[in-house]
């Protein structure tokens, strides 16, 4: 299982990154080419289960996930069931001088035809995520 860490300086007030790069229900509608498809299954307090697809490279990635968040502060995604099932990702949102430092940790577990064909090298996974996650910082950074 590859373990990725990515860690980004956004020029941007902590609120405000949060309510962009942890708003999966927003995903689909502001990176459509990553998130062709994001469907909330259930919503209580801050825990909601939603179906998603991700695109990274060339694959697309089926999953169902728990999102779990702590305002501001952190944003876990568990993959219950799909293409990448067992995976976590975890981020945590820090104000620092310059804005908000953002950092993902992500255990990624890939299943099915992609973990028989070694589709994915953690080098290519950490490029992809890393796109998604430069695109998110430049939403956010937007005035």
């Amino acid at each position: 299982m590859p373990k990725i860490v990515i860690e980004r300086i956004i020029h941007s007030e902590r609120q405000r990154v949060f309510d962009i790069v942890a708003n999966y229900e927003n995903f689909q509608n502001i990176l459509p080419k990553y998130f062709p498809s994001v469907r909330i299954r259930s919503i209580r307090e801050n825990i909601a289960i939603v179906e998603e697809h991700l695109r990274l490279g060339d694959k697309e990635l089926v999953m169902t996930t728990k999102h779990v968040t702590k305002y501001p502060e952190s944003h876990d995604v568990f993959v219950l069931g799909g293409d990448a099932k067992g995976s976590h990702i975890s981020e945590t949102y820090d104000k620092v001088p310059e804005g908000t430092k953002l950092t993902i940790i992500a255990d990624i577990n890939l299943r099915g035809m992609m973990k028989i064909a070694g589709l994915f090298a953690k080098s290519k996974i950490q490029a992809e995520f890393s796109k998604i996650i430069d695109e998110f910082c430049v939403i956010a950074e937007k005035p």
